[in-house]
């Protein structure tokens, strides 16, 4: 299993202690021996797409408080409303919560979707990496949309994967694999740039094995074993007998350009300073509050990247809702806002697609530890990017915030719509699971969402 900053092998040839097949092999474990060149070669018959348009998946694990949000019931008792205060944005007649205010300064980019519907109530990230439910998937499993992306429009530039994660992995981890190639293959799974709380968590596919969340800190050392992995390999000859596969794998590897677009210290300290700083703290069952991944995911498309699935926080928040909400929403509002303000000064919001969402909605009612449950009924989202019609809200729900009122919108709605903004027909779209049924990448008479296309 490849390790970049891992333990010595002594019978290693490379002064770092790693052996040459060492190098060219990536999560070995979880591919049932399937080597990064192996996944190149499959990878390598699809190669449609050519416009680096992009999308940045943001996930909010635990299930978000909608009313606390995009959707401040200002009618209903004090026992539903809760502690926050709607704000107006600067959208007349859009009003979001208070601790939103960067948002709210530039709701004319975002579109909140207060009326999502047909979430399972299960603490994963599957309805919202793959639209779907996991209930009777085809054999192999359904794909995430960034495997369909990777499948059908191949990479941007050969050294930087089109599926990339910044999932963090925490022992206890309810929400699943986020982001597998299913039917489609190892070969389109994400290649995993962060690992987790432990060093056994950090053995799922594709991970840079070695980058743990300090050491995605520590530049130096992370630049310096790249450095020296790739010195080593010029040295050692091995390039002149591997063939194309072998060597764009090396390449993947050696290429400053992976490492590059993950050292946010090169952004100027403006720059950094408008994302903020973050908490790198595990949170139990949940993911480091990690505001410079929102940067780094930018950088990563800017790199060539086509999907950056990332992770926030921890939202399960059955006891202290509102105190909770203080700490993470401000965080989220910034990070979030200087994304989307961030591509729109580099050029990019037009092409790349932006969605913040969790597994599912709140209790209406806080219960006696000034919290929520789980309330599958109805959740929310907010969407920006892409080229849709931004500045508007889709979707209502009724006074209590309980159930969808108006316009109902499905994870597959919304991911039909991202499908579209990226470039995929959704009408030529046609691939076989292992049983050779054929399959798509959301169901028959979905389409993306009318109000944004």
């Amino acid at each position: 299993m490849l390790t970049i900053l891992g333990k010595p092998d002594s019978r290693s040839g490379f002064c770092d202690g790693l052996t040459r097949r060492n190098f060219l092999h990536i999560g070995g474990m979880a591919l049932g021996g399937l080597t990064l060149p192996q996944l190149l070669r499959a990878e390598s018959v699809q190669r449609t797409g050519s416009s680096h348009k992009a999308i940045i998946n943001i996930f909010l694990p635990g299930g978000p408080p909608h009313q606390d949000m995009w959707d401040i019931k200002v009618d209903a008792p004090r026992e539903i409303r809760g502690e926050f205060e709607p704000i107006k944005t600067n959208v007349p007649g859009i009003e979001i919560g208070e601790l939103f205010p960067r948002i709210a300064s530039m709701m004319d980019r975002f579109v909140p979707i207060r009326s999502v519907v047909g979430a399972t109530g299960s603490h994963f990230a599957f309805q919202c990496m793959t639209g779907r439910h996991n209930r009777n998937e085809p054999a192999g499993g359904w794909p995430s949309q960034g495997a369909w992306v990777s499948h059908l429009q191949g990479p941007v530039n050969r050294t930087i994967p089109p599926h990339l994660s910044l999932f963090y992995k925490t022992g206890h981890n309810p929400w699943g694999d986020p982001a597998a190639g299913g039917f489609l293959g190892m070969a389109h799974s994400p290649f995993r740039l962060v690992g987790g709380k432990s060093e056994t968590s950090k053995t799922e596919n594709m991970v840079l094995k070695g980058i743990t969340l300090e050491r995605l800190q520590d530049r130096e050392t992370l630049r310096g074993a790249l450095d020296s992995f790739k010195r080593d390999v010029d040295n050692s000859g091995l390039m002149d007998g591997l063939d194309a596969f072998n060597q764009q794998a090396v390449g993947i590897l050696s290429s400053s350009n992976l490492a590059e677009a993950m050292d946010y210290t090169k952004e100027s300290p403006a720059t950094i300073e408008r994302y903020g700083k973050g908490d790198p703290t595990f949170r139990a069952d949940g993911a480091p509050k990690m505001t410079e991944n929102f940067l780094i995911a930018r950088r990563l498309i800017e790199a060539g990247a086509r999907v950056v699935s990332l992770n926030f926080s921890r939202w399960d928040w059955h006891g202290g809702n509102f105190n909770r909400g203080r700490q993470d929403m401000p965080m989220l509002d910034r990070a979030t806002s200087a994304l989307v303000e961030d591509l729109e000064q580099r050029g990019m919001l037009s092409d790349v697609s932006v969605v913040v969402w969790g597994e599912f909605g709140r209790t209406p009612k806080i219960n006696k530890n000034a919290g929520r449950d789980h309330w599958p009924r109805v959740s929310c989202a907010l969407m920006a990017g892409g080229g849709i019609r931004a500045g508007q809200v889709i979707g209502s729900t009724n006074r209590l915030g309980e159930y969808a009122d108006d316009r109902p919108v499905t994870f597959q709605d919304i991911m039909a719509t991202l499908y579209q903004n990226i470039g995929i027909d959704l009408r030529t779209v046609r691939e076989f699971d292992f049983r050779s049924r054929p399959q798509y990448p959301v169901d028959s008479g979905v389409e993306p969402l009318r109000e944004l296309v």
